[in-house]
Order: C-alpha cells, then sequence, then structure tokens
C-alpha cells in the first residue's frame, strides 16, 4: 500500500535521493551525462530543494511503501492564476507500472481542485517517454517551450494541461 505524504524541509534529502537515484536512468537516452549532472546541481543541491519549498512555495509530495520512499512530486497552487504547476513527478524505476505515479498526480490534481483551481500544467521533455504516461492521464500539449539554462544547456519541453473543471 502507498501513503502520499507531504514533505517537510528535514524531508528534502529524501527528494535529493530520489532524483539521484531516477535522474540517471530516465534521462539516460535524452540529454547527456553531463547535463544530467548540470540539471541535478541545479535543481536537487539542498538549498535549491529548500529554497522551493520556502521561497517559492513549491508543495512537496512523498509517496511511501510500508517503510521506503519510493517517489515523490511537486507542485505550485497558482503558478499562472487558477492554474497549478506540477513542477516535478519521479518514481524510483524499479518499481513504476504500480501506479505510484498515478496516485501522486491525482493527490496533485486533488489538492488544486480543493484550491479552487481550474488547470494542472507541467513541462515535459519532448523526447521523454512520460509523455505517454501523462496523455493516459489525460493531459494534452498545448503549447512547447525552449528554455535556457545556462551552462550552454536547453529544456526543449512540451508544455501539457489538464483541465480540471
Amino acid at each position: 500500500m502507498i501513503e502520499i505524504v507531504k514533505c517537510k524541509s528535514e524531508d528534502l534529502d529524501i527528494v535529493q535521493k530520489i532524483a539521484f537515484e531516477t535522474w540517471p536512468i530516465c534521462y539516460q537516452n535524452i540529454i547527456s551525462q553531463e547535463q544530467i549532472n548540470y540539471m541535478l546541481d541545479l535543481m536537487y543541491s539542498l538549498n535549491s530543494l529548500r529554497n522551493q519549498l520556502t521561497e517559492k512555495k513549491h508543495v512537496f509530495i512523498l509517496a511511501k511503501e510500508e517503510e521506503n520512499y519510493v517517489g515523490f512530486a511537486s507542485f505550485e497552487i497558482n503558478a499562472e492564476l487558477n492554474n497549478t504547476k506540477l513542477h516535478k513527478l519521479y518514481v524510483l524505476p524499479e518499481i513504476q507500472g504500480k501506479s505510484i505515479g498515478k496516485q501522486l498526480i491525482k493527490f496533485v490534481e486533488d489538492c488544486a481542485l480543493e484550491e479552487g483551481q481550474e488547470a494542472v500544467f507541467l513541462n515535459v521533455n519532448k523526447n521523454n517517454p512520460a509523455i505517454r504516461f501523462y496523455e493516459r492521464m489525460n493531459y494534452k500539449v498545448s503549447n512547447q517551450i525552449v528554455i535556457n539554462i545556462g551552462n550552454g544547456y536547453v529544456m526543449d519541453d512540451y508544455i501539457m494541461e489538464k483541465k480540471l473543471v
């Protein structure tokens, strides 16, 4: 059984650990190892995670199976007026396919609905197989964006959206 719990500042090392275990596998055929390392440092250092939680007001949630943390998500209510942004969603590769991602995204959507949000949106790399997961969850490509993240790297993403109301 999976339990979804809100992440506190002292739990951010769990988020970091899952990201460092997940990213090299999930992105190995999409971006270079150098870009993976750069982005992990940029977005998943403990200082960066603390800033996302406290300053940017991102909500982090953890998926827990028995005593093990197996995935996480982060989201931001009203990232755009009446729209919630799903910033991150990762499940350890060895246990993907057990509906943990679905439970995490449903938790985010339920929180968004409770806050009167009209939609949830996210960015996903154009070559990421996770696009099919999001499509199964009724997300649709609404736009595309190229974001310069520094050091000569870009994120070449689709923006996907699901209307809640």
